[in-house]
């Protein structure tokens, strides 16, 4: 009883759980491993629930060590779920149920692309009211395999079964060499494995847009969980916390799309950030399908603000990992839209200035592109926050694989636990302050002080003075 109480005023339901919240709880949970203590997978689910459920603490506030386990047993059950472009059933699953236990304040909407949407029942009535919505976006896929056939091979003790498999994502071809896959059945629930026998690294748009592999499966009778449309992706141990770095398999894009589920949490308990929403977009890793679908079919409301969340490469010595998330200015396409870009990272330097603990950068990040661009590119107002990211798109030492002095390995991606902690502060600062006119984030009194102490010079000048 005690219990239930503590997790009352936390904000936690206690209801039993739907269909679709136990459908979610079965994927293969991480073993969260935070200093000696080993969670099992039982005390992880129940870290991740109160993480998600329970209202965020103040902003600049230091998290207890126990929100910080809460909130990163969520970041690894999160980003261990299975998920490819356009297979994202397993996530969307998971944010049904999250949904489902705030249904009291929260509506989830589908556009035609499968694009959601999570917002306050009163959004439409606040946006009415004229107040410009601000859409949180990630991505719900991550680069993985779809299978697309399977077929018996050999005879007798020689026997075996190979499946077929396209590739959805972009990864460099040796990391495909003899790499050992884990394959799902189509549910995403249980899992085999298999080991990559060949790679087809030719695409052609028209006939054959993806890479290609054959695997075999390590036990011909798993064949039997095994359907077209399966999810396969690299094999990896289970997800852990380690010297304050989570590694995972999936951080592009999930671990962004945890950070907005917690933060919004809190967010959506304020009335006055009833004009905020989360918008999460499916097939990103295969040219932004849902974010241009979602521009295309008119799920931005009109004169919406997007914050896209992301994950992105890490450069040691420019954009290194542990130093706080990044307000990205642009990509390798495009700079984003400068007013907005420039009143996040106000706000993000103003919080910084106010709370010492709390870190963030700001960069271009070119190694890459991501919606914000895309979503720019239809006249939306647009920026992005990132997290630095490791072993990017699950290839380790990418470069010193490029320069043939290191053999090609896929591991786990990974993020410091500071830099997700640190988003979720950032989110809410930018949610509550993006509007407030008390702010004076503005670059024109800057200006207009240059121009007091100096114009005299050029104005003399011109004078002949």
């Amino acid at each position: 009883m005690a219990a239930k109480k503590r997790a009352k005023k936390a904000g936690v339901a206690t209801a039993t759980k739907s269909a679709s919240a136990k459908r979610a709880a079965k994927v293969s949970r991480p073993r969260v491993r935070t200093k000696s203590k080993l969670a099992t997978p039982a005390r992880s689910a129940a870290s991740a629930s109160r993480a998600a459920q329970a209202g965020s603490k103040v902003q600049g506030a230091a998290l207890s060590a126990a929100d910080r386990r809460a909130r990163e047993a969520f970041l690894l059950e999160v980003t261990s779920l299975p998920t490819a472009a356009g297979r994202e059933e397993r996530v969307i699953a998971h944010i049904e149920a999250w949904v489902a236990e705030r249904c009291d304040r929260l509506v989830l909407s589908r556009d035609r692309i499968g694009n959601l949407t999570i917002a306050r029942h009163d959004f439409l009535e606040s946006c009415a009211k004229g107040v410009k919505p601000l859409l949180i976006t990630a991505h719900l896929d991550h680069p993985a395999f779809v299978v697309t056939g399977l077929r018996v091979v050999g005879k007798g003790k020689a026997a075996g079964v190979e499946l077929d498999l396209e590739f959805r994502g972009g990864v460099n071809d040796p990391y495909f060499v003899g790499a050992a896959l884990e394959v799902f059945d189509r549910a995403g629930r249980n899992s085999c494995e298999a080991r990559i026998v060949s790679l087809d690294a030719k695409t052609d748009p028209a006939t054959k847009p993806f890479k290609t592999v054959v695997a075999r499966l390590a036990r011909a009778a798993d064949a039997a969980i095994v359907v077209t449309g399966s999810i396969a992706r690299w094999k990896f141990p289970n997800a852990e916390v380690k010297d304050g770095l989570a590694h995972t398999h999936a951080c592009d894009d999930l671990a962004a799309l945890a950070a907005a589920l917690v933060a919004f949490d809190s967010i959506s308990r304020d009335a006055a950030c009833a004009h905020v929403a989360l918008l999460f977009t499916r097939s990103e890793e295969i040219g932004f399908i849902g974010a241009i679908g979602a521009a295309r079919e008119g799920t931005v409301p009109k004169g919406a603000r997007l914050l896209c969340l992301e994950n992105s490469r890490s450069f040691p010595s420019d954009s290194p990992i542990g130093a706080g998330p990044i307000v990205r200015v642009g990509d390798r396409l495009s700079v984003f839209t400068p007013e907005l870009t420039n009143r996040v990272g106000d706000l993000a330097a103003a919080h910084a200035k106010e709370y010492a603990a709390f870190r963030y950068q700001r960069k271009l990040m070119p190694g890459g592109a991501c919606e914000a661009t895309a979503f720019a590119s239809f006249g939306l107002a647009s920026t992005c926050v990132c997290l630095p990211l490791g072993n990017y798109h699950n290839m380790q030492d990418i470069d010193g694989v490029a320069a043939g002095k290191s053999k090609a390995r896929v591991g786990r991606e990974f993020i410091a636990t500071n830099d997700f902690h640190w988003l979720v502060e950032l989110l809410e600062v930018v949610a509550r302050k993006l509007d407030d006119p008390s702010v004076a984030t503005s670059h024109r009194a800057l200006m207009d002080t240059l121009w007091s102490r100096h114009a005299r010079i050029v104005e003399a000048n011109v004078r002949g003075a």
